[in-house]
């Protein structure tokens, strides 16, 4: 009888075990996938093409898309550009979840901060969280700089403010001057739970796209300078009033980062093109053969240096890739414009929202 008791209590010790062994190693790979994404750099990676992806809008379910972002609506006639999925090397993005994202800043305020790019990426957003909640009251609207969208049942706004320095334009007797060191109108991002700055391509601009006539660093005003070395200096403005008057605890901030430009099709070896125009695929692989965009070092370098958490969110490698995501032609004006700088909606910045929606999970 006591053998018999052992044999069952030997065979029950190892039942246990092999449980244990069981759940620990469940326990273990769930671990270990958490660990993977919050490790994993969600900004090196390739586009995938995905025949079971779906936009999660299009023009007839969001009436906010906006008149230049709506390649569809104004013409393009492929779609395989909508079929793209961004592939981190490491690990998978995950899953935009939009009723998550508003239970998650229920009663909080999101901003956006920039130029014409922020304005995407906030179109895109809204599209995707108004998508999630197709039948809730939602509120749309603009005033001056300031354009708003808000779902009061969630408490939740997501709002653009047009600024595309982030430092001060100021008119004076001379013309237009660019203040390099002076941030005047900080005020107005104070109080938001989320703030998503962008900064870059104004300061490329030279001759008649370019909307400023002086340079005022100090107490010297010049005529012209180098546009980079002009754009280090303004970040570097905009860093320090950062670390000066956000409170970590209570607002995050990100940068949106450096979208990139297509318009010489030499940089990705197409000598049949001149640029964007009827570009249908993204360039394959991770690497983009064209030059690099020195914003992006900048940037990076002035967001190292700061003493508060600011988390870039570094889509210049993907956008590189992109040749085949802007309207071009189906920007819904003259055929003769060719914009190859934004993106179409739906499209590629509703992969900067859900790496957003990434960051403020983690």
């Amino acid at each position: 009888m006591a053998a018999w008791l052992g044999f069952l209590g030997y065979h029950c010790h190892a039942a246990v075990v092999s449980l244990s062994l069981v759940i620990a190693l469940v326990h273990g790979d769930i671990e270990g996938k958490k660990n993977q994404v919050k490790n994993c750099d969600f900004f090196q990676g390739s586009w995938v093409f995905d025949h079971s992806l779906n936009p999660l809008y299009d023009s007839p379910s969001c009436p906010f898309i906006g008149g230049g972002f709506d390649c569809q609506k104004n013409g393009r006639p492929d779609k395989n550009y909508l079929k793209y999925r961004w592939q981190p090397n490491g690990c998978d993005l995950p899953r935009f979840n939009g009723i998550d994202f508003l239970e998650k800043y229920r009663n909080k305020k999101i901003l956006f901060v920039g130029d014409s790019l922020s304005n995407n990426m906030w179109r895109s957003l809204i599209c995707m969280l108004h998508s999630a909640v197709p039948n809730s009251n939602s509120i749309f609207g603009s005033q001056g700089l300031l354009s708003t969208f808000s779902l009061p049942d969630y408490g939740v706004s997501v709002n653009w403010l047009k600024n595309g320095f982030l430092i001060d334009m100021v008119y004076e007797k001379i013309g237009r001057v660019l203040k390099l060191d002076s941030i005047s109108t900080g005020n107005q991002w104070l109080g938001a739970d989320v703030l998503i700055f962008n900064s870059y391509h104004w300061w490329t601009h030279s001759g008649r796209l370019q909307t400023w006539d002086y340079f005022q660093y100090g107490n010297k005003t010049v005529k012209d300078m180098d546009h980079m070395e002009a754009y280090k200096i303004a970040m570097t403005t905009w860093a320090n009033w950062v670390d000066k008057n956000i409170d970590p605890s209570k607002t995050r901030v990100f940068f949106q980062g450096v979208a990139a430009v297509h318009m010489n099709a030499k940089e990705w070896n197409d000598p049949n093109h001149r640029d964007c125009s009827e570009q249908t695929e993204p360039v394959k692989g991770s690497t983009y053969p064209g030059p690099g965009v020195p914003g992006e070092a900048i940037l990076k370098s002035v967001l190292s240096k700061m003493t508060k958490p600011t988390y870039l969110l570094d889509i210049t490698l993907l956008t590189q890739l992109r040749k085949d995501g802007h309207p071009s032609i189906y920007a819904g004006g003259s055929p003769k414009l060719i914009d190859c700088s934004h993106w179409c909606l739906a499209g590629v910045p509703d992969t900067w929202n859900q790496l957003l929606y990434a960051a403020l999970l983690q």
